[in-house]
């Protein structure tokens, strides 16, 4: 049933961090399009902005909504610098006053009409496989709302370190590089980010147990992606569900759980982009080719940097030969390898590298 507005609805805006870009409304009630002038807010003063519906919001959903300073390159954030999940309300009627503590800044380069709208499938998803709840997130392509195109889907891990701008040891820019990517006419599939599990992240992303961490949970959140996000994925966005259209990827623990988890689904993954996996930590994985069967055509993205040391690019090149030794089909199985005289083990130098991993497996 829509919900209904019984007299008027405000919604009610402060914001400390204000400029002269104007404030939007968006959500199910416009489809979450941007830079909707019905739903442009009007300015009290410095900071403060209202809008007042005066009929009910043609939707059938729960009413949910943002603000933004023009389009999803200007999406407000929380107090922490991380896309906040979408507003929603039940009843509604009265004056609602919100808080914008900052707004999302695009760079020069960047064209705003091709970025990304980041949502919030939920901060506290459920992980049955682990008891646990992780921040799952998504980032739909610019053209997401204005066409009923379904999407290739590409599972990344470390979300946290994806595109928030506050992440503490850097950000990939997955979001400024699907913007670059989608202005060059590429890209075009939709980014799963799902949070790691802080001082769990290194046991979960474990595949086996170990004596310096214990017992290895890799196996369990594998399981997760694949029965349980992937599925709920599928079933609330416009995806190209089969595995021919479906990737996992990280970086270093996270590149070492996504070879792991795309080798034990042969039937979810056919893409895998894989940047300086941590294959030390489990010098077993070296062995998982010979139970790995992919049903066609599987594309594995291997990048590593020369100075990241621990072996990093010794211990990619060696999991290649594992593969290759493996005996499959080389038309079925296409493995590049990339590599950077100068690259160091960061989340920048990830960032730059996924346009080039990306266009190559999509």
């Amino acid at each position: 049933m829509s919900p209904l507005i019984k007299t008027s609805l405000t919604l009610a805006l402060f914001t400390p961090n204000d400029d002269v870009r104007p404030v939007f409304l968006t959500g199910s009630f416009n489809d979450w399009a941007t830079r909707d002038e019905r739903f442009k807010m009007q300015k009290v003063k410095d900071g403060h902005y209202e809008y007042t519906f005066s009929a009910a919001p043609t939707t059938f959903e729960t009413f949910e909504y943002k603000y933004a300073k023009g389009g999803w390159e200007a999406e407000e954030l929380a107090a922490d610098g991380c896309p906040r999940s979408n507003r929603r309300m039940e009843s509604l009627q009265g004056k609602v006053n919100d808080v914008v503590h900052q707004w999302k800044h695009l760079s020069a380069k960047h064209d705003p009409q091709y970025y990304p709208d980041i949502q919030i499938v939920s901060h506290q998803f459920n992980v049955p496989q682990l008891q646990r709840k992780r921040r799952i997130s998504v980032l739909l392509p610019w053209d997401y709302h204005a066409s009923d195109k379904r999407y290739p889907v590409l599972y990344l891990q470390d979300g946290q370190n994806l595109f928030d701008n506050n992440a503490p040891f850097g950000t990939w820019g997955v979001d400024m590089q699907l913007t670059k990517l989608a202005q060059a006419g590429k890209g075009g599939f939709i980014v799963v980010a799902i949070d790691h599990g802080g001082r769990d992240r290194i046991q979960e992303f474990s595949p086996y147990n170990t004596q310096q961490w214990g017992e290895g949970l890799g196996m369990d959140y594998a399981q997760f992606l694949a029965q349980t996000l992937k599925p709920h994925i599928d079933d609330h966005f416009r995806t190209m569900a089969d595995r021919a259209h479906t990737g996992i990827g990280g970086s270093s623990m996270g590149g070492l759980i996504s070879i792991y988890a795309g080798l034990l689904f042969p039937e979810v993954y056919s893409k895998f982009m894989i940047f300086s996996p941590s294959l030390w930590a489990a010098p077993n994985v070296y062995f998982e080719p010979v139970r790995f069967s992919p049903f066609q055509e599987t594309k594995i993205y291997l990048y590593a940097g020369e100075k990241e040391g621990s072996g990093v690019l010794d211990n990619v090149h060696r999991f290649k030969k594992a593969m290759e030794n493996r005996g499959y089909d080389p038309t079925k199985m296409k493995i590049e390898v990339s590599t950077d005289p100068h690259g160091k083990h960061t989340e920048s130098r990830w960032g730059n590298e996924f346009p080039k991993a990306a266009t190559w497996l999509f």
